[in-house]
């Protein structure tokens, strides 16, 4: 896989030496984190490819041990998605897993070039849980959180899931209304590590200030 953009400044800026900066895209399951990142036209890591696969000992298990709980911050692995990111900030491509969320596995890999980018979009439920260190080792352009209300993402969500065969039906609604009651806190985490709570159309414009920034700078 290869990220494309057009015009020649940010491929003056990578072959100059000057390394690309990443934008952290979070928010709740369903809330159109990657409908976002593609509408911005940026190059998108996809942070869900750095879950933790099936069997791996570390995953944590939900209240009263009833399967995984594939939505705490500790089933997927941040060391990993951020060492992909500093690898595109550094040197412009980067190999990346490919997983799938409906058998919990990863069945290939991908690069992912930045094609002389300045910048591009890591979006995940957990990308906020890595802000602080992209910030601290000079990474991070903007961290932003996509909260677009609960209901809504609940709806979105679960028609999404069904569609694409993530787990079995009551399983997804199980966690869909175990999610729709969570959003809040959910946000809330989200902006006490540095990300920036909003809705879609103040995403773009942030996003499009940081992408004129990369280039000016």
């Amino acid at each position: 896989m290869t990220a494309s953009r057009s015009g020649p400044a940010g491929a003056d800026l990578i072959l100059g030496g000057m390394p690309a900066r990443v934008i952290l895209l979070t928010g709740p399951s369903g809330s159109g984190k990657s409908r976002l990142a593609a509408e911005a036209g940026l190059p998108v890591l996809r942070l869900d490819d750095f879950y933790k696969e099936a069997g791996d000992p570390t995953l944590p298990v939900l209240a009263g041990g009833h399967g995984v709980d594939w939505d705490s911050p500790d089933a997927w692995n941040a060391e990993a998605a951020v060492a992909a990111i500093a690898g595109l900030c550094a040197a412009g491509r980067t190999d990346t897993p490919v997983y799938d969320i409906s058998r919990s596995a990863v069945t290939g890999h991908r690069v992912l070039d930045l094609a002389g980018a300045p910048l591009f979009v890591a979006e995940g439920i957990f990308a906020a849980e890595i802000t602080a260190v992209c910030a601290e080792r000079g990474l991070l352009a903007d961290a932003l959180c996509l909260s677009r209300g609960a209901g809504r993402t609940f709806r979105r969500r679960l028609l999404r899931d069904l569609r694409e065969g993530r787990k079995a039906p009551h399983v997804l609604l199980l966690r869909g209304w175990r999610l729709l009651q969570a959003e809040p806190s959910i946000v809330a985490r989200a902006v006490g590590r540095g990300a920036h709570a909003c809705g879609k159309r103040e995403a773009l414009v942030r996003i499009a200030a940081a992408a004129r920034a990369s280039v000016a700078g």
